[in-house]
């Protein structure tokens, strides 16, 4: 999205192949931007969004969907926002109210007006200060995006800190941002993207080799090149709390994990934003660990790809550990080495991965409904998981 904004072509290497990213690229390709394949040396982006009358279709990408509507906020034509079964019934309000407070006219689908599909009419924005109601990356960048063509600056309160990928972005691409405590300011000017980007190792990914081989006998494993900015490593605070053998290189990114006797530990609502994504397959290091480990302030797993607290519940009920929802929070019972069985991943990309690791760990094998998921983000998953275990999918 970044580099369609520019008028300088840039290449961008360690793109992802997951579906999520597919529709992305398919995205900026219909509101008019060049995007080039030359296979080893990466995918090329030019600039020169135009808009289009076609309805853009992102799937199942959160991320996706609620960044574009910021971006085309910004300009003056009309762009309508739609994905699968699952973004439909996701909340657009978050996205919708700031942008509207902008000067963006976005009318949504629903009793509510707020579920998508739902149209984007831009241009014409102004500047304002925005409080987010929850902590969320994704309505932090769509504000930050709608930013970049308004008139004056732009600024973001955090309730707690998230992941900054897109300021950090911005800023390599030559815009004004500012960071103050948990405050981001976003002035408006041109976007120049470096003509070359390298796209590190996505830490939720990274997770599921983490665990896993802290979790399986006789573990040795390092995963290269992860991405350890801000807000994107609280995964690995966590398993340090529990005790895991983990050297993390945080010049190079590596990440060593070894054969662990996991403790329980407490994951706090204010660190949770930095580890969100990361909760399904720590869950399974819980149900393994010595101990009741409580995660706080789960609601906004609520509202994800499916209701992933009633998902893990649901996993390790399967697979012989105990775990109870307490009001917001989620508290998960140690059974040492877990047994099979088959869980339902309902279409959720986390959900199948976690699973899929807990019998690849666990002490009988676990079958996965719905494994395909796993495409959405991470297409490569089955052959990596085969090249860590020996075990195929």
């Amino acid at each position: 999205m970044i580099a369609a904004l520019g008028c300088q072509p840039c290449t961008i290497q360690g793109l992802s192949d997951g579906d999520d990213v597919t529709h992305t690229r398919q995205a900026m390709q219909a509101l008019g931007a060049r995007v080039e394949d030359r296979g080893p040396e990466g995918v090329t982006v030019t600039g020169g969004l135009a808009g289009t009358p076609s309805s853009i279709y992102l799937g199942n990408s959160g991320t996706g969907i609620r960044l574009l509507a910021g971006l085309v906020a910004g300009f003056d034509f009309t762009t309508t926002l739609d994905g699968d079964a699952s973004i439909r019934r996701r909340p657009m309000d978050r996205i919708i109210e700031p942008l509207s407070a902008m000067g963006a006219s976005v009318q949504g689908s629903g009793d509510t007006g707020t579920l998508a599909p739902f149209t984007v009419q831009g241009g014409g924005l102004a500047g304002i200060e925005y409080t987010l109601p929850v902590a969320s990356a994704q309505v932090k960048s769509a504000v930050l995006l709608a930013a970049l063509r308004a008139d004056g600056p732009t600024t973001v309160h955090e309730p707690a800190p998230t992941r900054a990928h897109t300021e950090e972005m911005l800023a390599d691409a030559g815009v004004r941002v500012e960071r103050q405590g948990r405050s981001v300011t976003v002035w408006p000017g041109e976007v120049v993207p470096p003509h070359l980007i390298g796209i590190p190792g996505d830490p939720s990914q990274a997770a599921f080799w983490v665990v896993g081989a802290c979790v399986a006998p006789g573990s040795d494993l390092t995963v290269e090149n992860v991405y350890l900015g801000p807000a994107r490593g609280g995964f690995i605070d966590v398993l340090a709390r529990m005790g895991a053998d983990i050297a993390v290189d945080r010049e190079s990114g590596d990440i060593r994990a070894r054969t662990s006797e996991l403790e329980a530990t407490r994951v706090s609502a204010e660190e949770l934003p930095g580890c969100i994504d990361e909760v399904p397959i720590l869950a399974v290091a819980a149900a393994m660990a010595d101990g009741v480990t409580v995660f706080e302030g789960v609601a906004e797993l609520r509202v994800k790809e499916i209701d992933r607290v009633v998902g893990i519940v649901e996993m390790l009920d399967v697979l012989g550990a105990t775990s109870e929802i307490n009001g917001e929070n989620l508290a998960v019972t140690g059974a040492g080495r877990l047994g099979g069985g088959t869980v339902e991943s309902h279409g959720d990309h986390r959900m199948a991965m976690a699973a899929a690791i807990a019998g690849a760990a666990g002490s009988a094998s676990v079958t996965v409904e719905g494994f395909e998921a796993t495409a959405t983000s991470y297409p490569g998953f089955a052959r990596d998981l085969h090249q860590a275990t020996g075990l195929a999918p």
